[in-house]
C-alpha cells in the first residue's frame, strides 16, 4: 500500500512545472541562495517534448534562452530537437533539482508553510514542505474541446506529431491558427489528402505572415480543401460531420486533428483558494510580483492566464519568473535579517 512520504526538510521554494519558465525560476532561485525543488509530471520541458516531431519554433533562439545560456542553432529559429538538447544541458549545467514524473495532487497552507502533495509514476506518494510555492504549469495539457459526439474516438487527437503515417490518407484538421496551418502544410507535403474546417470566416488573424501565403495558395489550387464558417457537429470512425454554407457534410476522414488551442486549467489554483475569473479563468495576481491572493503562492507564465494563452509566451513568462524570484528572495533576506536582530538582541 502506498503512503505519503514527507521530504522532512523545509524548502525555501517548490516550483511546480519544469518548462522554460519554471526552470528559469529555479535557476534564479538557486543563484539567489534559495533551496528550490522543481516538481514535473513528465520530463523536463514536457510540452516541448510533445510538440510536432520536426517542428521549427515560430520565435527566434534568443527568446527561448534561460539562465543566460546561449541557444546555438543552425538557423535563426530553433527546431524542437535543438530546444530539447538545449534545456537538458542547461538543467545539467545549473544543477537544477528537478523531480521528473512527479505529479502534484494538492497544495495546502499550514501556518507559515505549504505542503505540496505529489504522486510519482511508481504510485508512491510524497509531500514537500516549503515556505513558498510557484505554479508554472503552462497550458498544453488542457485542449479546448469541441464537446461533440465522437471527440474521444481513437482516430481523433488534439495533438499533432508527424505526417508520415498519413500518406495517401484522408485527414481533417479542425482549426485555422498557425499550428493548424503548419500541420496542414506538413501533411500535404507528405502526400495526405487534407481538409481544414474552421468556424470563422477566414484563417485566424494570428496566423504567421510567412505561413499564410503558402497555405492560401494550396487552398486556391485545390491541394488543401478548406471549409470556413463551418462547425463540426459530430465525428464518426470514418467521417467528420459538419454544418456550414455548403450545408450538412460528411467529410471522409481516416484521422482527425482537433487543433483548436489549449487553456490553463484553474483546478489546482482554485483548490488552494486562488481566485480566478469565472469567464477567462485568469488568476488574480499582483502584476509586480505575480503573487496570488494566497500569500506566498505565486503563479507565473501562462499558468495563471486561463484561456488568454495568446497573452503569454515563453519570453514574457521569463519576466514573470524574474519578478517572482526577486520578491521571494527579498522576503527571505528580510526574514533572515529580522531573525538575526532578534537572536542578537
Amino acid at each position: 500500500m502506498t503512503h505519503l512520504a514527507d521530504s522532512g526538510s523545509v524548502h525555501d521554494l517548490v516550483i511546480i512545472g519544469a518548462g522554460p519558465v519554471g526552470l528559469q525560476a529555479a535557476i534564479l532561485a538557486r543563484r539567489a541562495g534559495l533551496d528550490a525543488v522543481v516538481l514535473e509530471q513528465g520530463c523536463i520541458v514536457n510540452a516541448i517534448y510533445r510538440y510536432p516531431t520536426y517542428m521549427t519554433f515560430f520565435t527566434t533562439s534568443e527568446r527561448l534562452e534561460i539562465g543566460g545560456h546561449p541557444l546555438v542553432t543552425a538557423t535563426d529559429k530553433p527546431t524542437r530537437k535543438e530546444a530539447l538538447d538545449y534545456y537538458r544541458k542547461v538543467v545539467h549545467a545549473e544543477q537544477v533539482d528537478v523531480r521528473q514524473y512527479t505529479s502534484v495532487t494538492g497544495i495546502a497552507r499550514s501556518g507559515a508553510e505549504f505542503r505540496v502533495a505529489a504522486k510519482r509514476t511508481d504510485g508512491s506518494l510524497h509531500a514537500f514542505r516549503s515556505r513558498r510555492v510557484i505554479v508554472a504549469t503552462g497550458y498544453f495539457d488542457t485542449p479546448k474541446r469541441l464537446l461533440v459526439p465522437g471527440e474521444d474516438l481513437p482516430n481523433v487527437t488534439h495533438y499533432y506529431t508527424e505526417p508520415h503515417p498519413y500518406y495517401s490518407r484522408n485527414v481533417t484538421i479542425v482549426g485555422a491558427g498557425s499550428s493548424a496551418a503548419d500541420a496542414a502544410l506538413d501533411l500535404y507535403r507528405a502526400g495526405a489528402r487534407v481538409t481544414m474546417v474552421h468556424r470563422g470566416p477566414d484563417f485566424r488573424h494570428s496566423l504567421k505572415y510567412w505561413i499564410r501565403p503558402n497555405l492560401e495558395n494550396r487552398v486556391r489550387e485545390g491541394s488543401i480543401t478548406a471549409h470556413m464558417n463551418t462547425v463540426v457537429t459530430r465525428i464518426t470512425p470514418g467521417a467528420v460531420h459538419t454544418s456550414g454554407p455548403a450545408g450538412e457534410l460528411a467529410i471522409p476522414t481516416d484521422q482527425t486533428f482537433l487543433l483548436t488551442g489549449y487553456y490553463a486549467d484553474p483546478a489546482l489554483l482554485n483548490s488552494v483558494g486562488i481566485r480566478t475569473d469565472p469567464a477567462t479563468f485568469q488568476a488574480e495576481l499582483n502584476e509586480d510580483t505575480f503573487e496570488s491572493n494566497i500569500p506566498g503562492l505565486h503563479v507565473i507564465g501562462s499558468a495563471g492566464f486561463g484561456t488568454r494563452t495568446s497573452d503569454v509566451f515563453i519570453e514574457n513568462g521569463l519576466v514573470h519568473a524574474a519578478r517572482a524570484i526577486g520578491h521571494i528572495a527579498k522576503h527571505a533576506a528580510d526574514t533572515s535579517g529580522a531573525g538575526l536582530v532578534t537572536a542578537t538582541g
